[in-house]
């Protein structure tokens, strides 16, 4: 059970497959557009109802209750040791040396 004044997350499908517009690809066609937004319960509710939160910009927003205290889960991928060798050749080339 989220309690108002929670941090969750909602999820929202803003467009069904057929209401896609007919230029998108055919694979991207088959699926409706989806949108997930985080914000500050505004009601007691549970997961998997219908829910309002008020985003960290002041919108409320309305949609499907998914997660309670939502974590990042996102990265920056996987290392590339090039990148670093570029890095260290840009403070070289910028700086004159290392920031050691």
């Amino acid at each position: 059970m989220a309690k108002k004044g929670d941090w969750v997350k909602l999820h929202i499908e803003v467009l069904k497959p057929e209401e896609r517009a007919p230029q998108v690809p055919e694979d991207t066609k088959i699926v409706p557009l989806e949108m997930w937004v985080k914000g500050i319960l505004q009601e007691d509710c549970e997961i998997g109802t219908e829910a309002q939160v008020l985003t960290r910009t002041g919108r409320l927003v309305s949609g499907t209750l998914c997660e309670i205290n939502p974590r990042y889960t996102h990265s920056f991928g996987d290392f590339i040791p090039e990148l670093m060798l570029i890095g260290d050749q840009a403070q070289e080339i910028v700086f004159g040396g290392s920031n050691d």
